[in-house]
């Protein structure tokens, strides 16, 4: 496998010629020591406080050494995706990369805050196993012939087992933040989120929600081929429905879009949340809605060219061929991201001609490490200066204090239905278990029109604040 946790370079594990024997962990601490890179996880920790300081962190359309991120808003208003890069994070082999999806009245809060925070959570859970691996293997690295006895805690010492848990604790952790957040409103706005590690041959990911994560890869007959890497958690899935309808959570769909299975509250026709699992939604998680992540583990060869991260935005009109068949056929890499957002915006307007188009949001990672030259990339239109921002860490688009970018936008209909549709749209179609209520209303209502799926149909009736109904 290939880079991975940096360990003190204070041991001596590999120095031993005396014919003792090793043990598997001591191997482990030698094969990562030798590949260590020049920064451990704690001496970059120092700086992640001054995000805007850091350098090779992307967010806002561009490029970075290795990949090309780019956004577009839809005709609903305010842009509710966010995505990240960040090369070099924790250490020089390892790249993050992320795409969170808000819905709701504040999910373009919700999905920015998840995007500054759970990378920097992710990293202090790396940091807490690397002290505890090191503690782990101090007997081994002094030559302790009971070195193979290690701490229960830290026993199963393989880099996806580490990686595993801190995806875990680290969504566990943010929901947990935003549930107890002071100036976010969660209870009924949330974000989904597709996280992505690399780490030299290896990509480590959690996810939660309907974003989605495919890999280009080139076959037998060295044809390209999509290989999607992720699972769309969404209420027509039998596992997720099966855990919403124990939680006493309804899951139907409405009559005119009988496709799409939704989240009810037990006692209200509301909701109605198109995905079983997201950061936020609190006034379903009590209702089966979880933001435990799915994770998963794959080794990279040399088959594999690049991966695609997308919001649904993106998969509603494209699909996994379609996109690699995009970005693989692309004039310039930097384009890619680009590309794929206005292929999907053509296919918006040419498959859903009365629906508004909803945001859209992608990363494109070369696993190779290779862009284009700066000149080919400023003739697609991005500015020299704001790669160089990009690079040196500086903010390339400043956000205000709500979180919203200062490019210009359209208004959104925060993805529901108008108040006036609310009676027409609920005659169930599916599986139906009670009735549910719930939320403020606050002035949020839809605009005319819906997308072809909107993540939420309706606001519950009552505040996060008030007592809720029991079913």
């Amino acid at each position: 496998m290939g880079g991975c946790v940096s360990i003190s370079s204070q041991s001596n594990c590999s120095s031993r010629s005396n014919g003792e024997k090793i043990s598997p962990s001591c191997l482990w601490v030698d094969m990562f020591q030798r590949k260590r890179s020049r920064r451990t996880f704690s001496d970059h920790a120092t700086t992640l406080q001054h995000l805007s300081s850091v350098p090779n962190r992307i967010f806002t359309n561009g490029r970075s050494t290795s990949s090309c991120i780019f956004t577009q808003q839809g005709r609903k208003g305010i842009n509710q995706d966010a995505m990240i890069v960040w090369e070099d994070f924790m250490t020089d082999d390892v790249t993050f990369c992320g795409i969170f999806d808000g819905h709701g009245p504040h999910g373009h809060l919700v999905a920015r805050k998840v995007r500054d925070t759970l990378p920097l959570k992710l990293s202090s859970f790396m940091n807490s196993a690397e002290s505890k691996k090191n503690r782990s293997n101090a007997n081994c690295c002094n030559g302790d012939t009971k070195s193979d006895v290690v701490d229960p805690v830290v026993k199963d010492t393989s880099v996806e087992s580490l990686w595993r848990e801190a995806f875990l604790k680290s969504y566990k952790s943010m929901d947990k933040e935003l549930r107890s957040h002071p100036n976010l409103d969660c209870f009924c706005s949330g974000s989904t989120a597709v996280t992505l590690v690399k780490q030299g041959s290896n990509l480590f990911m959690g996810y939660i929600g309907d974003s989605r994560a495919i890999l280009g890869s080139k076959d037998s007959n060295d044809s390209m081929v999509a290989i999607q890497l992720t699972v769309d958690l969404k209420p027509d899935l039998p596992r997720e429905a099966e855990r919403i309808k124990r939680c006493k959570g309804r899951v139907f769909a409405l009559q005119d879009e009988p496709e799409v299975q939704r989240v009810w509250l037990p006692f209200d026709d509301a909701p109605g949340l198109a995905m079983a699992r997201a950061f936020g939604d609190f006034c379903l998680k009590e209702y089966g809605v979880i933001s435990i992540p799915e994770f998963s583990h794959r080794i990279l060869t040399d088959r594999d060219k690049f991966v695609v991260l997308a919001s649904d935005g993106v998969w509603d009109v494209l699909s996994n061929e379609e996109v690699v068949e995009i970005v693989s056929s692309v004039a310039t890499r930097a384009s890619a991201a680009r590309t794929v957002v206005e292929s999907a915006a053509r296919e918006w307007k040419s498959k859903y001609p009365t629906s508004k188009m909803d945001d859209c949001a992608v990363v494109c990672l070369f696993l190779d490490g290779k862009m284009d030259s700066e000149s080919d990339y400023d003739e697609q239109g991005f500015s020299s200066a704001t790669i160089q921002s990009n690079h040196s860490g500086n903010i390339a688009v400043e956000e205000s204090d709500d979180g919203q970018n200062s490019e210009p936008c359209l208004q959104r209909n925060y993805t529901v239905r108008s108040s006036d549709q609310e009676n027409d749209h609920y005659n169930r179609v599916g599986v139906d278990v009670e009735d549910c209520a719930i939320n403020e209303d606050q002035n949020w209502s839809g605009l005319e029109g819906v997308t072809r799926v909107n993540s939420l149909v309706q606001l519950p009736r009552f505040s996060s604040s008030e007592e809720r109904p029991r079913p």
